[in-house]
């Protein structure tokens, strides 16, 4: 397979054929026909990685190359999120730099250990453990695929094998009534809106939130529901559109709504992008700042706060409010319900009372 072709008219790269209207890519090492699909731009650059004009093949650079091709196909199908994809191709910058020359079967923990330590020093350790996820999950999906000689050994990112992670402060940022009701005063349709979905429905703004539509309000034992698939989990969620958040959602999409036009959405119908709705959510409490400073007001000097914190504090209100830690579990898409726990408390603030018993007295 992959013999110098006779006819090269097409213009076609190294180890490309045609096929029933396809092309296919003839890997040097299988002898696998890989379907590039009909578009002749994108399997040149397909096969221009395969064919590794730079060198670098079965590096860590190649590798990590190959698994941004294997994780787009995955957004493709519906199976992981954009957002993710994103993260990952910001990582693999700094990945390459420090791994990409190694082979899979020279990093050991030591070598990622030291990754995590250079992070720390350089003031970026929350980025490292950002990029060394990147770096495992990669290595994990080569171990599947049996590729880079790693067959049998262990990923030299987890912590099994000794690897441990920069320090991170937990967001514990509580946003208070007083608070809230302020900024949403002060922020215009599109920041109330958002804030309202993220503290009700407790889910992430930028990955579910932003994506929801009218396609995603269905009937549901006589009632209406948002029905999605949460992003984290990748579990099938409905939440009852009762009270204010039928409100909110059925009032957004109109009595004649357009199935893919997202409920949150700017005056041309377009989406919003998650770094607009946080720029404007920040110009809302810069508002409340300056009205309250005019007058000495007590949020003259409020914390800022994010989407995120919305988010914390919805799931902290409803334990508060003595909804059951499942239920809360359930819509946060935590694993355990000790997650759930630690993830309210550590934003829970009450005065701790003394012991009143008196003993011996």
């Amino acid at each position: 397979m992959g013999r110098r072709r006779k006819d090269d008219s097409q213009g076609l790269p190294e180890r490309v054929y045609m096929r029933s209207g396809s092309l296919y890519y003839v890997h040097r090492d299988t002898g696998k026909w890989e379907n590039l699909g009909k578009d002749l731009a994108a399997a040149k650059k397909r096969a221009e990685h395969y064919n590794d004009p730079t060198g670098t093949y079965g590096t860590m650079t190649w590798f990590l190359d190959q698994f941004l091709i294997h994780f787009r196909e995955l957004v493709a199908a519906g199976q992981r999120s954009k957002r993710t994809l994103e993260d990952y191709e910001a990582d693999v910058v700094p990945l390459k730099v420090f791994f990409g020359a190694m082979l899979p079967t020279e990093i050991g923990p030591h070598h990622v250990s030291e990754y995590l330590e250079i992070g720390e020093k350089a003031k970026r350790g929350v980025r490292a453990n950002r990029e060394r996820a990147c770096l495992s999950s990669c290595i994990s999906w080569m171990l599947r695929s049996n590729l880079g000689g790693m067959k049998g050994q262990p990923n030299p990112c987890m912590r099994a094998s000794g690897v441990q992670r920069n320090p991170e402060s937990e967001r514990e940022r509580y946003v208070t009534h007083e608070e809230y009701r302020a900024v949403y005063e002060a922020g215009n349709r599109a920041v109330r809106l958002a804030m309202e979905l993220v503290y009700r429905t407790l889910q992430r703004p930028e990955v579910d939130v932003l994506a929801w539509t009218p396609a995603n309000v269905r009937t549901k034992d006589g009632g209406k529901v948002l029905h999605f698939r949460q992003s984290k989990t990748g579990r099938l969620i409905d939440i009852a559109l009762t009270g204010a958040l039928g409100d909110l959602v059925l009032g957004a999409i109109g009595t004649v709504p357009q199935l893919h036009q997202p409920i949150l959405h700017r005056l041309d119908g377009d989406a919003y992008t998650y770094d607009g709705l946080s720029a404007m959510l920040k110009q809302a409490q810069e508002r409340v700042r300056k009205q309250h400073a005019a007058k000495n007001g007590p949020l003259a000097n409020m914390p800022s706060f994010g989407l995120r914190d919305l988010k914390g504090k919805g799931a902290t209100d409803l334990w508060l409010s003595g909804e059951p830690i499942e239920r809360i579990q359930l819509l946060c898409g935590h694993k355990t319900k000790a997650t759930t726990e630690k993830y309210i408390k550590a934003r829970w603030r009450e005065t701790a009372q003394p012991n009143g018993l008196i003993v011996g007295l």
